[in-house]
């Protein structure tokens, strides 16, 4: 069927505001020269909340309001089976023994669903109950497979590719130990946040002594798996010799992270002293298996909303109400110390030593706060978090690129708070007084442990075992919090990468490697609006045609 003459018209104007697209450019100034396919993208402004193609069709849903509806329809199903799936439920609709219905677990749960005194209305729902619940358990799985598999690749090809952007290793030394320090600091300032909220609020005191026995009961195996974990670990001296690896590729496989970051950082400094020609094609390498990593995130991401409610789920339905209602003390306690953390100290400390505005910085690290807090993992969220500094926040890669994979390794503010208020609140548990050398071990000890967690989701409980033991509170407290940690990890991820993003300002700036906020921020909304313009042609072309 031949084209009209109008139909023609519009493929010319669509074309030419492609090409124009395409050969200004409408993505983010870059600085460093990158794969040409990112670069020629019409989507070069690479908004983190959508992907392209969902631009290409209109979609207006942003990704950060499918997760948080996610959130709240997790919380609302999980509140709902924790408030209804009960003995009288079951009593109401055939079942004769519900207690031993409901309390059977593996084979003899699948017995009871079709043994004496169950009708067929209740076995079936309880079948399908079981069906629902494997199915939501292997999103949520899914999920975390995909974030481990993303952590230290990322970690691996940015580092290397950042050490060996920097060209010099004096600017190497003097970037690496302004990172580390101000890392440190607010490593051990989030500890004494977290300290000094358990002691004024007192979480632990007045905790029912029932409530505790039944948590330890049911939280046994988990909590002893744990407990085991952590008590295999060296003594310092060892931790410390441990970070130099002896077979790189070991390291990669086991996800021994502070082994992967002391291997990239070996392997960049090496190619700063190769000429130029000869390191080149490594670090082009690793910038293109930067971008690829990328590009597997924003797939994964796709996946985030529904792992979101996956996961929180069952945290919610398997505890009863008496216990949230128990343990909301302590959880209020945690986030208001990550809420100081964020809100007040972060913002403070960019006020001191940046021009940044707090509102341009939150503006231009939101998505990565969001992914973190849906993923509970700084490694996972290390991708978007580079995109969010680079791109938004206005810091160079030479900075970012360094300063992102070291923090989302060893900075952990968020876990390091968490560990403060834990070691505490288990102590008044039990009834035992921390006195003020107990908590300055608790700080030693937790900015030390903080170091040695792995950016993957829910290691900060095992390193919790150390802060502990060297304060000796009993560790069978572990499980009383153990049922909570999943949604408390994920606001503590938040905190760490919100951190991460404050240093790599702060570093920035004092390197004279942190563009104008105001101008950053005006070339990414008109770059933003390039891009709604080209939909629009795309739209009325596609119209136009069909």
């Amino acid at each position: 069927m031949p084209t009209s003459a109008p139909a023609l018209r519009r493929l010319r104007r669509y074309n030419s505001k492609r090409d124009r697209l395409l050969g200004r450019g409408v993505g983010i100034h870059m600085h460093r020269s990158e794969p040409a396919a990112r670069k020629n993208s019409t989507c070069g402004v690479r908004p983190l909340d959508v992907s392209c193609a969902s631009q290409a069709k209109g979609i207006a849903m942003a990704l950060h309001w499918k997760i948080l509806i996610g959130l709240v329809l997790g919380i609302v199903v999980g509140i709902g089976i924790n408030l209804f799936w009960t003995e009288s439920t079951w009593e109401a609709i055939g079942v004769q023994e519900p207690a031993t219905f409901l309390s059977a677990t593996g084979p003899e749960r699948v017995a009871t669903e079709t043994g004496d005194g169950v009708n067929a209305a209740a076995g079936f729902v309880a079948k399908s109950a079981r069906f629902i619940r494997n199915a939501n358990d292997f999103v949520g799985d899914l999920f975390m497979r995909l974030l481990r598999f993303i952590a230290v690749p990322i970690v691996l090809f940015s580092l290397i590719a950042g050490v060996a952007s920097l060209n010099d290793t004096a600017k190497l030394g003097r970037i690496g130990g302004k990172t580390i320090g101000i890392y440190l600091t607010t490593t051990a300032l989030a500890i004494t946040v977290g300290l000094l909220l358990a002691n004024i609020i007192g979480p632990g005191r007045g905790f029912r002594e029932d409530v505790r026995t039944t948590l330890v009961e049911s939280q046994a195996a988990s909590a002893g798996e744990k407990i085991a974990r952590a008590e295999t670990r060296p003594t310092p001296w060892e931790v410390m010799l441990d970070i130099v690896p002896e077979n790189p590729f070991a390291a990669l496989a086991e996800t021994q992270m502070l082994q992967v970051v002391c291997a990239s950082l070996l392997v960049g400094v090496g190619l700063t002293l190769l000429p130029r020609e000869k390191a080149s094609p490594v670090v082009v390498l690793c910038e293109s298996m930067t971008e690829v990593i990328i590009k597997i995130v924003h797939i994964v991401l796709a996946l985030a909303p529904y792992a979101v409610f996956a996961l929180i789920v069952p945290v919610l339905s398997d505890l009863g109400m008496e216990v949230l209602l128990n343990l909301l003390k302590y959880c209020v306690t945690v986030v208001l110390g990550l809420a100081i953390m964020i809100f007040i100290v972060y913002p403070t400390i960019l006020r001191i030593f940046t021009r940044v505005p707090y509102r341009h910085f939150f503006w231009a690290i939101s998505p990565a706060q969001l992914l973190a807090f849906s993923s509970s993992s700084s490694g996972a969220t290390l991708p978007v978090t580079m995109e969010c500094c680079e791109e938004r926040l206005g810091a160079h890669d030479e900075v970012g690129s360094f300063v992102l994979p070291l923090g989302a390794t060893i900075n952990m503010d968020g876990t390091a708070l968490y560990q403060g208020v834990a070691a505490v609140f288990i102590a008044q548990m039990y009834g035992l007084g921390l006195d003020v050398s107990d908590q300055l071990t608790i700080v030693l000890t937790a900015t030390l442990a903080s170091i040695g967690t792995a950016a993957v989701p829910g290691v900060g409980i095992i390193m919790l075992v150390i802060v502990l033991q060297s304060v000796n509170i009993p560790l069978e407290g572990i499980a009383v919090i153990l049922g909570v940690d999943r949604i408390l990890d994920m606001c503590r991820t938040m905190c760490n990468v919100t951190g991460d993003c404050m240093v790599c300002a702060v570093v920035a700036d004092t390197e004279n490697a942190l563009e104008d906020p105001e101008k950053v921020r005006a070339r990414y909304e008109e770059a933003q609006k390039r891009l709604d313009e080209y939909t629009r042609e795309q739209e009325e072309f596609e119209k136009a045609a069909g």
